[in-house]
Order: structure tokens, then C-alpha cells, then sequence
């Protein structure tokens, strides 16, 4: 452990943090745009400077230890005056478009824009201009709105490990691109859409059907239904109706998902989507109850168990049932019904 001293108050922190690390755990806020706490720390966006006495210069907060003694000040004037200026170089080069941008409401940018008091960059001048990449049949990415944060890049190559995407060009014609430009789909993107979801302005969004803003909805956790792993996510909710994934952060696959638990959610809306049993009555297939469908189930096993024995029976499970559940499955046929006529779809 250390002792630091931070906006004037003693703190004791352990000492293989990162100052970020330990104001977070504090409790202080410190603002980013670049960093995750699943990746190596970058120090692109300089959004987290702070003051350190002894130092020269404002430090890097995310990539900076701490050291015994150190005193620090994440909100000073010199501080809030570098944030301001790093927010009004990112804004001067960017589509204000917040009225008709997707991701209003939940923008770094434009959170951070509003607490820091600033409604225009001030740097007037040439603004990128560059072609929006719609090939993925996902989402779109305009690079016009990239603040080249490379959360995108990191996310591919570090975690999901597919290395589509990377750095191009310098200074101010730097971008996020594919190898020789030659767009999503002809690259190696497997669509997981782990860098839309980390993505904190409006250069990565899905393809939706639905509009909606972020204040519209409420998130519902769930469990990825799409194989056996059990991906938690949060489905977005608009009137009641699906309109976006998004992984969770905090579950056991630390905010990734894949093409289907990230993009694979419309069957949820299908108008044809069974929500309750069916059982075929005069021809003719009619709503039940889950009690009156089970009752039926249990009185045809018996009438056929009893007519031609268990052997009669076979049961196919699905490979997107959790392990758990493919364990009652089998136990019901083998212990129950007493056959082991039982397999699943996940050979196929």
C-alpha cells in the first residue's frame, strides 16, 4: 500500500495501481475516451490529465502509477483548462450533428462536451471528409465522426483477435481502415460488433429498423440464448419491443459478444414468433397454458411407454440450451422414460 494525497484528502491505495485505477475505486471520476479496463493502457485521448506535484507536465492518469507520497489533483484549473482544450481540438474536426446522430444520449463526446461548457470547436478550419462504410451488413462506419480513440482497433486485435481493422495515414488524415482501404466486407471482419459496442461517439452504430434514442429505452439483462457459452447481454427495450444488444460489461465474457448475440435479436419482434403452446384441436393448431400443454405431454408418454415401450421414445436437444439444461434432458429420458435414445444438434 502507499499513501497519496488526493484534492487535498489522504488515501491509502495499493501500490501496483494506476492513479485512474485508484480514483476510480475512490470514487473520484476522472474522464476518458480511449480507455478500457480490459486493454493495455493507451493514453490516446489525454481526457484523464491530471496535476501531480513535482511534475512538469499534467500526467496521464490511466497509464501513470501511483508512488508513496504522490500528491495529485484531478480538478484543478490547469487540469479543467486541458480537458477543455483536448474537447475543443476533437470538436473543431467534428459533424456537429447530435440532432439526427444515433448515438445521442449516449455519447462520451457529447456528455463531455456539456459538462466542460462547450457548444463549438473554436479551431476553424479544413474537416475531414471522408466516405461512410456501409458494406458490413451489420452497421455503418463514418470516419467523419471517428476521434481515433482506437478502442475499435484495440478491441479487434487484442480481444476478439481478428486484427481486421487498423491505424492508416498520420497527423490529421489519420483513420481507422481496413488493409488497403478495401472496405468491412472484403476484410477479415467476422461482424461481432465488440467494436461498435465500445465505440463512444457515433462512428460505429448498428443497422437498426427501429429509431429510437438511448433515454427511450430500458435495459433488460438476459442470457444469450444462441449456444451453450451463456453470454449475458442487455437487451434495449423501446415500447416494448427489442431494438439493440449490448453486452454486459460485468458478466463472464467481459463485454464481448458474437455476430448473433450482437446483430441476431430481430426474431425476438417476428409478428409469427410462438409465445404460447399450441396444441392441435379439431385439425387445427389453438393457443394453451403451459399447464394444459404439460398435461397433454405427460398422458401421451405414458399411452405410448405403455403401448411400445420406452424404447419407442427418441429426444433431440439443442446446442443452445445451457449445459444445465441438456442435463435434466437426457435425465428425464434415461431415468424417467428409460431409454438412451438421446442426442443433440450441435453435431450437426
Amino acid at each position: 500500500m502507499v499513501q497519496l494525497t488526493i484534492n487535498g484528502i489522504k488515501y491509502e491505495v495499493e501500490k501496483n495501481k494506476t492513479i485512474l485505477e485508484a480514483c476510480r475505486d475512490l470514487g473520484i471520476d476522472i474522464p476518458t475516451l480511449c480507455h478500457d479496463d480490459r486493454l493495455e493502457a493507451f493514453g490516446a485521448c489525454r481526457m484523464c490529465l491530471v496535476e501531480v506535484e513535482s511534475s512538469k507536465n499534467l500526467v496521464v492518469s490511466c497509464s501513470t502509477k501511483v508512488r508513496d507520497g504522490m500528491v495529485i489533483y484531478t480538478d484543478s484549473p490547469k487540469v479543467i483548462n486541458a480537458r477543455r482544450d483536448v474537447l475543443d481540438l476533437l470538436l473543431s474536426n467534428h459533424p456537429m450533428e447530435c440532432l439526427t446522430c444515433e448515438k445521442s444520449g449516449n455519447c462520451k463526446l457529447q456528455n463531455y462536451a456539456y459538462e466542460y461548457g462547450l457548444v463549438d470547436g473554436s479551431y476553424k478550419g479544413e474537416k475531414r471528409n471522408r466516405s461512410i462504410d456501409d458494406s458490413n451488413p451489420f452497421y455503418y462506419y463514418d470516419p467523419n465522426k471517428c476521434i481515433i480513440c482506437g478502442l475499435c482497433v484495440r478491441v479487434c486485435n487484442e480481444l476478439q483477435g481478428t486484427n481486421a481493422i487498423g491505424f492508416a495515414d498520420r497527423g490529421f488524415d489519420s483513420i481507422v481502415a481496413t488493409p488497403f482501404y478495401q472496405g468491412l466486407e472484403k476484410s477479415k471482419c467476422v461482424s461481432c460488433g465488440n467494436c461498435v459496442s465500445v465505440c463512444p461517439v457515433g462512428a460505429l452504430t448498428p443497422k437498426s429498423r427501429t429509431k429510437f434514442r438511448y433515454w427511450e429505452t430500458k435495459k433488460v439483462r438476459t442470457t444469450c440464448s444462441y449456444c451453450g457459452v451463456g453470454c449475458q447481454m442487455d437487451l434495449l427495450v423501446k415500447d416494448n419491443e427489442v431494438v439493440g444488444v449490448e453486452p454486459a460489461f460485468d458478466g463472464f465474457n467481459k463485454g464481448l459478444l458474437c455476430v448473433k448475440g450482437k446483430f441476431g435479436y430481430k426474431f425476438i419482434n417476428h409478428p409469427d414468433r410462438l409465445k404460447k403452446p399450441l396444441i392441435k384441436k379439431n385439425g387445427e393448431f389453438v393457443e394453451a397454458s403451459w399447464d394444459e400443454a404439460y398435461r397433454l405431454i405427460v398422458s401421451k408418454i405414458k399411452e405410448t411407454k405403455e403401448k411400445y415401450g420406452p424404447e419407442a421414445f427418441g429426444g433431440l436437444t439443442s446446442a443452445r440450451c445451457t449445459n444445465e439444461e441438456n442435463y435434466l434432458f437426457q435425465k428425464l429420458f434415461r431415468a424417467v422414460i428409460g431409454t438412451n435414445n438421446i442426442d443433440h444438434c450441435a453435431r450437426l
